[in-house]
C-alpha cells in the first residue's frame, strides 16, 4: 500500500514512543496521542501503574530500541542506569540456597520504568517529524474501504494514512473494529492469578561490606512439605537509578501484603533473613503498591482473512504477558523494529503473520510455567493431568538449566538467549551440544561432582567468591 503523508500513533508509552521511532523515517509528519499529561521528568503517571514495579530491559529490547533511536542505550547509562552482570552482581538463591558467582557474557542495564519513558521520550522529541499531543482521549476510528482513516477525539477528527494502537491492555481498538464491520478477533488467555506488591527505597550512603550483591533474587521453593507461604514468593531487590531499590514480592495465585506493615511482616518470612534486614538497612521512600492485571493475552488479529489496511499493533494492545517474565517492552520494542523493517510497501497481513512468529516466542515461554498452576484460568488452559505433568516438570527442568548454565558455557550461552528473547525454548532444547551439557551436568550431579558449588545456606550471606573457570584455576 502507498503509506501517504500522516502517522497517527495511538498511546505514549514504551511502545508507543518506540512505533513513532519506526514511523519517522517513512511519513512526513507522525503525531503520537497520549491521554495523560507527561511528565518532564523520570516521574510516575496514572496511564503507566506498572511503572512502580520492577522492569528488566532484556538485551532484545535494548537492541531493538538502540537500532530505533541509536544512543538510547549510552543516554540511558548516563541518566543513572546501571550496567551489570548478573552472575556476578546478583545474590541469586535457587533451589536449595545460594549459588555460586560467575562470569558470563550476559549484562543487563538496571533502571526504573520511569527512567526508561523520559529517555525514550527524550529521543522522540529529537526527531522534527514527530508531535507528542498530550492529554486527549481517543474515542474512535473512521475507516472506508478495507481501510483505517483517521481517529475521533471525541467531536474532534484527525485523518491519518497510517494509524499504529499502543493503547495496552485496555485498548478498544479491536471493539471498534467489529463495530465498523470486522470480524471479533479471537483471543488467547492465560491468568496465572500472579500478584506483585513493591515499595521504594533509598540505599544507605555506606554499603555494609558484606552488600557486594547490587540485585537480590530469591526464587519461590521447590520443597512440597510445610512452609510459609512467603517461601512461594518471587522476590527482588532491584537497583535502580539514583542508588535507590525497588523491593518487591510476588506469587502466583496467594495474598500478597498490600499495607507497610504487612510489607515488612511478609519480608520476614521470606526464604532468606537478608531481604528484610537489607530493607531494614534503607531509607522507605513510597508507599506498597500492588498490582493484580498480570494475565498473558494475545488478541489474534493476525487470523483475520482481510485485516484492515493502514492499521497496526504493537506492544500489550495485541499480545500482554504476565510482568514476571519481563517480555512486554522488549516484545514491544521488537515488534517497532518489524514495523519499520515492513515499511515502505506495507502489507497488513504480512507485517501480522511476521509479528506471530515475533511473539510466539516470549508466548510460549510464558506459557511454559503459567499452565502449570492450578489457579490459572483462560482459553489455554490445559487439562487437570496435563497440568500436572507441566506442574510437576516446569520448575525441576528450571533448575537443571539453571544448574547446567553454571557449569557449561554452551548452555550458558544458550539459556540467556532464550531469556533475552534472542531464541525460542524449543530451539535451545533441540541443540544437540545443549542437550549433552544437560545430560552432562545430571550426571555429574548425581556423582557429587560438582564444577561450581552451589546451595550455600540461605540463612548466610550470599558467598562473594567469584567461582569462574579462570578464576578458580588460577587460585589452583
Amino acid at each position: 500500500m502507498e503509506l501517504g503523508k500522516t502517522a497517527v500513533v495511538l498511546g505514549g508509552s514504551a511502545a508507543g514512543l518506540c512505533a513513532a521511532g519506526a514511523l519517522a523515517p517513512h511519513f512526513e509528519q507522525v503525531l503520537v496521542l497520549e491521554r495523560d499529561e507527561l511528565p518532564a521528568e523520570a516521574e510516575h503517571r496514572r496511564g503507566v501503574p506498572q511503572s512502580k514495579h520492577p522492569h528488566f530491559l532484556l538485551n532484545s529490547g535494548r537492541r531493538a530500541i538502540g537500532a530505533l533511536f541509536p544512543g538510547f542505550e549510552e543516554d540511558l547509562i548516563a541518566a543513572g542506569g546501571l550496567h551489570l552482570m548478573p552472575s556476578m552482581d546478583a545474590a541469586y538463591l535457587d533451589g536449595p540456597g545460594w549459588s555460586a558467582r560467575k562470569r558470563s557474557a550476559m549484562t543487563m542495564i538496571y533502571s526504573s520504568r520511569i527512567l526508561i519513558e523520559r529517555v525514550l521520550r527524550d529521543k522522540v522529541r529529537e526527531l522534527a517529524n514527530v508531535t507528542i499531543r498530550e492529554g486527549v482521549t481517543v474515542t474512535g476510528l473512521t475507516t472506508a474501504g478495507g481501510a483505517v482513516t483517521g481517529v475521533e477525539l471525541g467531536s474532534e477528527h484527525l485523518g491519518a494514512d497510517f494509524v499504529v494502537d499502543a493503547l495496552g491492555r485496555g485498548s478498544s481498538v479491536g471493539d471498534w473494529l467489529v463495530a465498523a464491520g470486522w470480524p471479533k478477533p479471537e483471543v488467547q488467555t492465560l491468568d496465572a492469578k500472579v500478584t506483585y506488591t513493591s515499595r521504594w527505597y533509598d540505599l544507605p550512603a555506606d554499603r555494609p561490606a558484606s552488600w557486594w550483591w547490587r540485585h537480590l533474587v530469591i526464587m519461590p521453593t521447590l520443597d512440597k512439605g510445610e512452609h510459609p507461604a512467603e517461601h512461594e514468593f518471587l522476590v527482588n531487590f532491584f537497583p535502580i537509578e539514583g542508588n535507590r531499590v525497588i523491593a518487591c514480592m510476588g506469587s502466583w495465585g496467594l495474598e500478597m501484603p498490600r499495607t507497610t506493615d504487612t510489607f515488612a511482616e511478609s519480608a520476614a518470612r521470606v526464604r532468606t533473613p537478608l531481604f528484610a534486614a537489607a530493607m531494614d538497612r534503607c531509607e522507605p521512600t513510597s508507599e506498597v503498591h500492588l498490582t493484580r492485571s498480570t494475565g498473558n493475552k494475545w488478541r489474534r488479529y493476525d487470523r483475520w482473512k482481510t485485516p484492515p489496511r493502514g492499521l497496526a499493533f504493537i506492544g500489550d494492545s495485541i499480545c500482554a504477558f504476565n510482568p514476571f517474565y519481563a517480555q512486554g517492552i522488549s516484545s514491544a520494542s521488537a515488534s517497532a523494529l518489524l514495523l519499520r523493517e515492513h515499511l515502505p510497501a506495507f502489507d497488513t497481513k504480512r507485517f501480522l503473520a511476521a509479528q506471530r512468529k515475533l511473539l510466539a516466542v516470549p508466548w510460549r515461554l510464558a506459557m511454559a510455567r503459567d499452565q502449570g498452576y492450578a489457579c490459572a484460568v483462560g482459553t489455554e488452559t490445559l487439562p487437570e493431568w496435563q497440568r500436572r505433568v507441566v506442574s510437576a516438570l516446569s520448575g525441576p527442568a528450571f533448575s537443571l538449566i539453571v544448574g547446567a548454565a553454571r557449569e557449561d558455557d554452551v548452555v550458558d550461552e544458550h539459556f540467556a538467549k532464550v531469556f533475552n528473547l534472542d531464541e525460542s525454548l524449543g530451539d535451545m532444547m533441540r541443540n544437540p551440544r545443549v542437550l549433552a551439557g544437560l545430560l552432562r551436568y545430571r550426571v555429574r550431579a548425581a556423582l557429587g561432582r560438582h564444577r561450581v558449588p552451589f546451595g550455600f545456606d540461605p540463612r548466610a550471606e550470599p558467598p562473594a567468591a567469584d567461582y569462574s573457570p579462570a578464576t578458580t584455576a588460577a587460585a589452583r
